[in-house]
Order: C-alpha cells, then structure tokens, then sequence
C-alpha cells in the first residue's frame, strides 16, 4: 500500500489565518442576484425581497467580506443608477444582458449585514476613474455633510456603510474587459484614483490589479509595471485564477495546484521585487479575490450571449460541480492556507447560481452543491495559525505533471478552541493511502471527529431532487495520543480533527 506521513510540530508556524481568506463574491452576472440571492415575492422572501432559504445555506458558511459589484461588470456601471428612488435600466456590456438596477449598493449593503458579512467593493475604472470612484467612497464612507454623504442620507442610510476594502477595477488587462488599459495605463489611472480615495479615507485599504490569470501574455510584467506606480498607496495586489478538468483527465486535473503554488510563488516574487527596486518597508500581500473551478458552462454561455442577449437575470455560469470539483476546491483551499504568510483575502467567485456553491430555482428551491462541503469545511475549522506540516507521500506523475504527491495537506491550530485540525485530499484516483499524522509537543491530545467525502464516481452530481455527494463520519483509525493512523481511500477528502494542549 502506498504510504504518507505529515508531522505537525507545535514550533512550525507559518501564519495566523486572516478570516477574509473565507470571502466570496457576488457580482450583477446571470442569476446570482435576481433570482439568486434576491427575489420580491418568493415564497421565502422577506420584506426586502431577500429569499431565506438562501441565507439559511450562506450562513453557516461563515463569510466575512463579499466581493462587490464585480467582476467585468464593474467596468461598465455607474453606482448611482442603483441607489434611491428612482433607478435606471441599462444595458451590461460585460455579460451583455439587462440590468434593472432594483438591486444596487444600499440594498446588497443590507444583505451582507443579514449573512454577517462586510462589503469588499469595486470601482469602475474601465469607463469611470478617478472623480466617480470619490464620489462613491464619499457616498458609503463619509458620515455627514457633503454632496453624497448627505445623499445617501436621503436614500435612507444614515449611518455610513464603513467600506474598508476597495478594488481599483477588475481584470484590466483582459481583452474582454470593459476599457481595457495597458499596465502603463493602469498603473497611472490607479495610482491617482488610489491616491485620491486615501485623502477621502485614510482608513481604507486598496487592492491593485494584477494580470487575469497566470496564462495571461502579460503575466507577470503586468504586476511589475503596473505595481511601479501604485505600490506606494495600495495595499494588496489581485490574483485570480480558475482551474477546469476541459480534457477530461482527472488524475492530471487535481494535479492542478501545482500551478497554482507556481502562480502564488510568481506573484510574490514580482511584489517583493518592486519592494527592493524602490526601497520600500511596505511589504505588499496578495488578495486572491477570484478563484473557482469554472469550465462546464462557458461554451453554453457564449452562444447564449450571443443568440438571446439582453435578458434580466438569464442562466450564465450555472456550472453543475461533479464529486471532482468539489476535491478541487478543497485542494484550492489547502493551497491558499500554505500561503497564508501572504494571502490576506481570498474570494470564492461566486457564491450563488453563478459558479457557485449554491444553487437556487426561480420561485423554487435551493440546494447545495458538492464544493458546498469542503468550503464548509475549511471556513469552519480553518481559523487560528497554519501550521508548517512536514509532509513524506509518495508520488505519481500524470500526463501534465511530474511529481505530484499523493497527499496534498495542511493543518491549522486553533489555540483559542484547543483544537487541531488537518485537511487532507488522497488525490492519488486510483489507490488507497496509509496515512500517519504525527502530533509533535502536544499533549494530552485526542481525535474530536474524522469527516470525509469520498466516492468512486468522480462525475456524481447533487441536484434539487438528491444530494449524493455529503460529508460522513470514520472511525476507523488508531490514535495513541501521539500518531494517527488510517487509510486514506482514493480520491478522498478528509478533515481530521484532534483536540489539543
């Protein structure tokens, strides 16, 4: 039987976990906010049009700050049709459908406070800039007596919205973005729009783009360029990236965060380059403000923009997440957290209808998806310090990749619960581990529980009519105080809790 053994030594800490690392992401694309998150008339729906049975599934997920209100839809919205009475229709160019503007800034303020989440807004710097961007800051940040606090104060909202976290655009070098800007471009238009919010808000932290995705032809002179000029006033620089199993090749599909710590590593080192060009003591983190699996709907998705444009709320981005994805995401997240010395902020893009971990019917009902658990998982039992694990796995090679440990891994101490907690992915699809967990210097320690989701059909699917992909319990393991011991089974996902002292 192959073999694994991870040691967790109490001295080994990486970094405390910042429980943004836990965001999500809602942006005015197909249904995740009419119908979605939002819909007047709902069987579930209370006063605010806000459905019930979605925020019931959004809670226990434990999000801290929501992305908003995208995404390439930024690029091409004004705020101000979405606030007070009277509101305007327009048409989206990013996802080329209508938006009515019911939903707007004050409302999804209303919503996050409902679900205990704080905003992570966007600004529009692909037909806006810098003036736009202050007049929006002034409307949700500043108390009382000019043009727009006093605006949004007749809208209603007395007290301001407190925005700390703001996004300078989305995806600027993205040839289907909305005002797309070379990363010279970007990086002036940034750095005075940043310059400019921080006069209005010194409170307020800024997130600088970086390029769309790791392929991208700019990557990662994009960052070294556009980081030249808006190093000094932003915060964090973006990273987004979503990962897809297109060839249909499992094995070399969760391979995959081979890439991605490759992406991660990239970005650092572009970031702490600027750092040492420009002699700086700022050491700028990484927001890692879109990240998904996403590849079972964009082909479906562009013939549908192109044939029956225009609609409200139309069906984009539904992608349908199989047993596999929801391994994928759990491996995504055990990435982030091994970063966790320089992630800061972390987006699930997105949270419902739209790629996302929750599924709703119009007038209808809701359920989970797979990749529900894992995030469930992670964003439950993942705050306190990373912990370093020192892993031993054996390897396998797959048709994109070399080297890829059977056993991918990483534990988080909870000082404040006494608790330790290892998530652990078998991606090894076709044999059994015998894994061996090794607590170093912590005493008195026992096994709380052992969660695990495994299946031998790696394309089942849970849906309206059945759940079949859920967490169980294991107790088929050994614990002496001081090693576990089990069998990890192929393709598994598994949480292993263990108090500690």
């Amino acid at each position: 039987m192959r073999k694994a053994k991870i040691v967790v030594d109490k001295m080994y800490e990486l970094a405390d976990v910042d429980p943004r690392l836990y965001g999500s992401f809602i942006e005015h694309l197909g249904r995740a906010v009419y119908t979605g998150i939002y819909e007047p008339g709902h069987l579930c729906a209370d006063q605010y049009g806000f459905r019930q049975d979605v925020i019931e599934l959004v809670k226990p997920l434990q999000i801290p700050i929501i992305r908003y209100p995208g995404g390439n839809f930024v690029s091409n919205y004004n705020w101000e049709d979405g606030v007070g009475p009277e509101r305007k229709s327009r048409l989206d160019l990013a996802w080329r459908s209508l938006e009515t503007n019911e939903f707007g800034l004050n409302e999804f303020a209303k919503w996050t406070q409902a679900v205990g989440a704080e905003m992570m807004m966007a600004v529009n710097l692909g037909t806006s800039g810098i003036q736009e961007a202050c007049n929006l800051l002034e409307y949700c940040n500043h108390e009382k007596g000019t043009y727009y606090s006093d605006l949004r104060r007749q809208h209603g909202v007395e007290k301001p919205h407190g925005i700390k976290t703001w996004c300078l655009g989305n995806e600027m070098d993205g040839e289907w973005q909305i005002g797309r800007k070379t990363a010279q471009e970007y990086g002036r238009l940034a750095a005075e729009t940043g310059k400019a919010m921080k006069l209005v808000d010194d409170s307020i932290e800024l997130v600088s783009c970086g390029s769309s995705f790791e392929k991208m032809p700019t990557f990662p002179e994009w960052e070294a360029t556009s980081l030249s000029h808006t190093y000094d006033y932003v915060d964090y620089v973006s990273i987004h990236q979503y990962y897809g199993n297109q060839a249909h090749d499992t094995e070399d599909y969760l391979a995959s965060t081979q890439d991605m710590e490759n992406f991660i590593k990239t970005v650092v080192a572009t970031c702490d380059y600027i750092k040492a060009k420009k002699r700086s003591k700022k050491t700028l983190n990484l927001s890692f403000d879109e990240w998904n699996v996403w590849f079972h709907s964009i082909e479906s998705d562009d013939k549908a923009m192109k044939k029956t444009p225009w609609q409200v709320g139309p069906h984009l981005l539904e992608d349908v997440y199989t047993f596999e994805d929801a391994l994928m995401v759990g491996l995504m997240l055990i990435m982030i957290l091994k970063h966790a010395d320089r992630i800061k902020i972390a987006c699930l893009a997105q949270l419902v209808n739209v790629i996302a971990p929750i599924m709703t019917e119009p007038s209808g009902g809701v359920f989970k998806q797979t990749t529900y658990y894992p995030f469930l998982h992670v964003s439950n039992y993942g705050r306190g310090k990373v912990m370093i694990p020192l892993i031993q796995s054996d390897k396998h090679d797959t048709s994109g990749h070399e080297d890829v440990s059977d056993i991918e891994a990483v534990a988080v101490y909870n000082q404040e619960n006494e608790e330790m907690t290892v998530f652990a992915v078998n991606r090894n699809i076709h044999e059994p581990v015998d894994l061996k967990i090794h607590l170093r210097d912590f005493q008195n320690s026992r096994v709380l529980d052992y969660q695990v989701m495994e299946s031998k059909n790696m394309v089942v699917v849970n849906s309206m009519a059945e759940e079949r992909v859920y967490p169980g319990f294991k107790d088929d393991y050994t614990f002496d105080g001081d090693e576990f011991e089990t069998v990890l089974t192929p393709a598994s996902w598994n949480v292993i809790r263990f108090s500690v002292k």
